[in-house]
């Protein structure tokens, strides 16, 4: 918590002379990265459980290359190397401040009923903005980050669902009555990804496979998580790995060997496929477990999940596009199957 609290006083601190810091760097490639992903379980032709979720995130440019500035201070230059938490690498680290903004939205299975679902999970919507700091090395990746959001008709979920539904001329949903109530949502996570090999397969065709692990803690989620992904095509790009609506997910930012980097203006193109899977031992997840201070409804939860996931990405310039089919098994006792969705996701770094 201690270095923690450091990097968000460094944030506080640097984040008014980033664009001037950017305009002192022109002859060094320092790209922001902005990232906009959409998952919906429409794509898995269904409408129920983790049924929407849009996340908006905007990525620094590397906070060191920032520090050399006159404007920032021997103390606060000393803060900026410190904070590399568990990334080993002796390489030459880089460092982002990344900040999000995201609305997850849940609901049971049933369109028509207004009572209280009894045997399915809450209706509940999570409206969040989100602050992180990523330590990275060529083949590491460490990730801190703090959401704080509102649970509850707050969160805005059922205006969100009845105007998308308008525009598609969908049911509406009749139980948004019956959500979960107001709460205050914080979650503070930690994620390390590590890059375990990198390899022709032959010719142009090239592999690598990114493991993550980690750690979120907070009245909205409480668990371990672990996983990886592997990854096979042609021009793999120099990150880690295809982005997520979930926390810790922001890994398409270019590394120092990317071409988007390399060559921002440079027409090259790049394709791959992708198989990656997340475990979660899962502690507290407030949209299961219902509120955490007052009476809500809740459903006995499972406490081991995953989601497997399988998709590709293309690259072309600046952009990174990738589309995934998510497999999620049950989340809690009762439910009467797995859960399916897709999942978008846009990068642009300029």
């Amino acid at each position: 918590m201690r270095r923690f609290s450091r990097w968000l006083l460094l944030f506080a601190l640097s984040a008014p002379g980033i664009a001037h810091a950017q305009e002192l760097h022109d002859e060094v490639p320092l790209p922001w990265t902005f990232n906009v992903y959409f998952e919906n379980d429409l794509f898995g032709e269904t409408d129920q459980n983790y049924t929407n979720g849009v996340r908006m995130s905007w990525v620094s440019p590397d906070t060191d290359k920032l520090t050399s500035e006159p404007l920032y201070p021997d103390w606060l230059q000393d803060l900026n190397r410190q904070l590399r938490f568990f990334n080993r690498s002796d390489d030459l680290l880089e460092h982002n401040v990344v900040l999000s903004l995201g609305q997850l939205m849940y609901t049971p299975s049933s369109t028509e009923r207004y009572d209280l679902v009894v045997n399915e999970r809450p209706y509940a919507g999570y409206l969040y903005g989100g602050i992180a700091y990523h330590t990275r090395s060529d083949d590491q990746l460490d990730i801190v980050e703090l959401n704080i959001g509102m649970v509850g008709p707050a969160a805005l979920g059922h205006e969100t669902q009845d105007f998308i539904h308008d525009l598609r001329g969908f049911e509406k949903y009749n139980g948004w009555d019956k959500q979960l109530r107001n709460e205050l949502g914080l979650q503070l996570i930690y994620e390390h990804k590590e890059r375990i090999f990198k390899g022709t397969v032959i010719g142009t065709l090239s592999h690598d496979f990114i493991a993550h692990g980690g750690a979120s803690l907070g009245n909205v989620a409480t668990y371990l998580n672990f996983g990886g992904e592997y990854r096979i095509g042609w021009q793999l790009p120099d990150d880690f790995g295809t982005s997520a609506v979930r926390t810790g997910g922001d890994n398409s930012t270019p590394g120092r060997h990317d071409f988007r980097r390399l060559s921002p203006n440079g027409l090259f193109h790049g394709l791959h496929a992708f198989f990656s899977m997340d475990g979660r031992l899962v502690a507290r997840d407030i949209f299961l477990d219902g509120n955490t201070f007052r009476d809500s409804h809740s459903v006995d939860k499972e406490s081991a999940v995953a989601d497997f996931s399988l998709g590709f990405s293309f690259l072309t310039g600046r952009w990174k596009v990738s589309f995934a089919h998510v497999f999620r098994t049950r989340e809690f006792k009762r439910q009467p199957h797995h859960h399916k969705y897709g999942s978008m996701s846009l990068s642009y770094s300029l």
